[in-house]
């Protein structure tokens, strides 16, 4: 009875069961806000290091250099953050939470959206950050087309952070999966996206995985929008991209919380 209860009743509807889930989700976050400060010194250091590096490497002056590498680094803590929702949930599958909650009156895709839908938050404050500091540094953002490039990457993030969610009910009853999976896609993911270094002069079979890897797309409508290129093919291509991750994402992950127990 209380199973059936938990997979069919919305009686606040779904866009408030979101909203719940997303508020439980961000408390612990803002009850510990070191952990957001602490997730920075990543982007920091990539922004200290391959900053510069990439200046000496293409001759130019680092300024310049800063308006092609740091749309990357917004891109790259996108995709950490939201490629680990699932982790969170491997913790509260162990934990057993996750199976109150799944017998709670709350819609099975809502847990799924708003857990997805949290990790926007450290995404915001994390970019502002970012590009704060790279303005000391040179780096000059187009503010719109900032705004319309995080959310872009909302969407995008919603995609992934759903398919992680997904791939943590997949990999529940063997946690090593799950981390074996992710590991094994984020990082030649994010080299073959051209995020941290051009990827001009990479092999023939590299630029032919680039063109079929969605993050490519991101980086480079990030790029164009935060130099302020509206009219660049790259902004409509990267918004695609994130709405068929979206949509995939979705799909696979409502189906799998609605057959995870």
């Amino acid at each position: 009875m209380t199973t059936a209860l938990g997979a069919t009743a919305r009686p606040s509807g779904v866009l408030q069961d979101t909203a719940n889930v997303f508020v439980r989700e961000l408390r612990p976050v803002l009850r510990d806000p070191f952990s957001l400060v602490f997730s920075l010194m990543q982007p920091l250091v990539f922004l200290a290091f391959f900053g510069p590096l990439l200046s000496g490497m293409t001759g130019l002056p680092l300024a310049d250099s800063l308006q092609w590498f740091v749309p990357g680094i917004i891109v790259m803590i996108a995709l950490f953050g939201t490629a680990m929702t699932g982790s969170n949930l491997l913790f509260e599958i162990q934990g057993g939470s996750h199976e109150r909650m799944l017998v709670a009156p709350v819609a099975r895709s809502a847990l799924m959206v708003g857990r997805a839908l949290k990790e926007m938050v450290p995404l915001v404050v994390q970019a502002v950050v970012i590009t704060g500091v790279a303005s000391l540094l040179g780096f000059r953002p187009d503010l719109p087309g900032m705004v319309v490039g995080l959310l872009i990457l909302g969407v995008f993030g919603l995609g992934l952070g759903a398919l992680s969610y997904a791939l943590a009910i997949a990999a529940r009853e063997r946690d090593w999966m799950f981390w074996t999976v992710q590991q094994g896609l984020i990082f030649p993911l994010m080299i073959l996206s051209g995020m941290l270094l051009p990827l001009d002069t990479a092999p023939r079979w590299m630029e032919v995985l680039s063109a079929v890897n969605p993050l490519t797309y991101m980086v480079d409508a990030e790029r164009a929008l935060f130099n302020g290129a509206f009219g660049d093919p790259a902004v409509w291509q990267g918004a695609v991209a994130a709405a068929l991750l979206a949509a995939l994402g979705l799909t696979v992950g409502v189906r799998t919380m609605r057959h995870s127990i």
